[in-house]
């Protein structure tokens, strides 16, 4: 049952509640990618093993996997705005714990805090939907969508300059001050939803989603100490996909699903979650695979012999262009619809690891590789999250979005281990041989041919666009006003 306010709500003006969404959203953006080329500094400076920091991101990971569907579905029945003031909240908290703590163990608290925080996307998909004009919900999303790789990229820039001139606690205090002024501003400009839909979470489903989840991710983020084929992996693997099958067979049963399957089972959903799974594998890897390539010393006839700040500039024409590029989502889907662009940010990603492979001697080779991957980066998100939203009912959106979220976390985490196992494989003399990284982006390149076959399989616009007037799929305030 959706329910919509009585009576009119004064309302900020679009743009305004976008300005104020786009400050939380590149505020949790960044705490994904900051802590990752620091990894080596917070090891020393903790005096723990490798092993124990890995678990800075790893209890990052779960817990926003885990999180952002819940979180999404909250949204969906208690009110956006009133869940995200919750989120932003429960991030400044676990940024602050991160920001202070002097002991591995406490830091790990404090990202597994933080990534309650992936909530935030998909709230904010919920959010534009509600409140935009009909024509502006495909820009507001597109914009919202290229901040995660925005400031993934942004993150690697920014965090050798931080730790090299501070030390790693300012990766926290910094985005802590945005996520402040974004909570502040979130109660202060973002209205509460003009649609809900009231229902019971059911925790039973919650539980077994997080745990079949938690355990395959767990699995996978240990693949390089365990090794692939160790009983330990197979096995936390098998016993993950068994409680995500539980987990199924208990949501089609269930009165009040916490993710509708029938939602999951409609083609324009499912095929872009495949499509999610498979970029992410590619995507994520090049935030491992890039820094690393060009911090290689010259002695091994390839690197660059950059330092982490160094490293991180490489990615740089990366960040632009996915920056530039989600300023004209909006106009380039209204012309071409959604399912094009994630077909060209597909072939522009594919041209950009297939570059990688056969011509990566010269910096200018690298700039432009890291240039095509930013413009294939920030016309897939954009259009992954339009497609699922043109796919779905209106009270659907916040879980919809957040399991497609999760889906791609999912392919980053398998893609960015399978490049790491790839690296290790290929150890000479403490260094991984030119041939293991070719062998990666290669990979990566399969990764995203799969990618944008899959993406062949999604709707057409006219499908689309004849669900979604079945579904009442306009922006809610259009139609209140109407």
């Amino acid at each position: 049952m959706v329910s919509a306010p009585p009576g009119p709500t004064a309302r900020q003006h679009y743009n305004v509640t976008l300005a104020v969404l786009a400050l939380g959203g590149i505020a949790y953006a960044l705490l994904q990618s900051l802590v990752a080329p620091a990894l080596t500094d917070i090891q020393h400076e903790l005096h723990c093993s490798e092993s124990a920091v890995a678990w800075v991101l790893t209890g990052y990971l779960l817990s926003a996997s885990v999180a952002t569907p819940i979180v999404g579905r909250l949204g969906d029945i208690h009110g956006k705005e009133r869940v995200l003031m919750i989120v932003l909240v429960i991030l400044a908290v676990g940024t602050l714990i991160s920001a202070v703590a002097s002991s591995i163990g406490l830091l790990v608290a404090g990202r597994v805090v933080q990534g309650v925080g992936g909530g935030i996307f998909p709230l904010a998909f919920s959010i534009i939907r509600d409140e935009f004009p009909r024509e502006k919900v495909s820009g507001g999303i597109g914009l919202m969508s290229s901040l995660i790789g925005v400031g993934g990229g942004a993150g690697v820039v920014l965090a050798g300059v931080i730790v090299s001139r501070l030390s790693y606690h300012w990766l926290f205090w910094m985005p802590l001050v945005v996520i402040v002024i974004a909570a502040a501003m979130t109660h202060r400009f973002i209205p509460e939803s003009p649609i809900k839909s009231p229902a019971k979470i059911n925790w039973a489903a919650g539980a077994l989603m997080s745990l079949g989840l938690a355990m395959v991710l767990l699995a996978v983020s240990q693949s390089s100490a365990w090794g692939w084929g160790s009983p330990r992996l197979l096995g936390l693997t098998a016993a993950g996909a068994a409680v995500c099958g539980l987990w199924v067979w208990v949501e089609t049963r269930s009165r009040v699903a916490l993710v509708d399957m029938r939602m999951m089972r409609v083609r324009g959903v499912w095929t872009t979650n495949v499509v999610a799974v498979l970029f992410g594998a590619g995507m994520y890897s090049s935030f491992v695979l890039i820094p690393t390539f060009v911090q290689e010393p010259h002695s091994t006839g390839y690197g660059f012999g950059s330092t982490i700040t160094q490293a991180g500039l490489f990615l740089l024409p990366s960040t632009l262009a996915m920056l530039i590029v989600g300023q004209f989502t909006g106009a380039i889907e209204r012309r071409f619809g959604s399912k094009p662009p994630l077909l060209a940010g597909s072939a522009f990603s594919i041209a950009s690891f297939a570059l990688l492979a056969v011509a990566h001697d010269t910096r200018p080779e690298i700039y432009v590789a890291s240039g095509l991957l930013g413009l294939g980066i920030g016309l897939a998100f954009a259009a992954m999250a339009n497609l699922i939203v043109e796919s779905v009912r209106p009270d659907e959106t916040g879980v919809a979005t957040g399991m497609n979220t999760v889906m791609r976390t999912l392919g980053g985490a398998f893609g960015s281990q399978v490049a790491a196992s790839m690296l290790a494989a290929g150890m000479v003399r403490g260094h991984p041989t030119e041939g293991a990284f070719v062998g990666a982006f290669v990979m990566c390149t399969g990764a995203l041919v799969a990618s944008l076959v899959a993406g062949l399989a999604i709707p057409s616009r006219s499908a689309r666009a004849a669900r979604g007037a079945r579904l009442g799929n306009a922006p809610v305030v259009e139609r209140l006003q109407g």
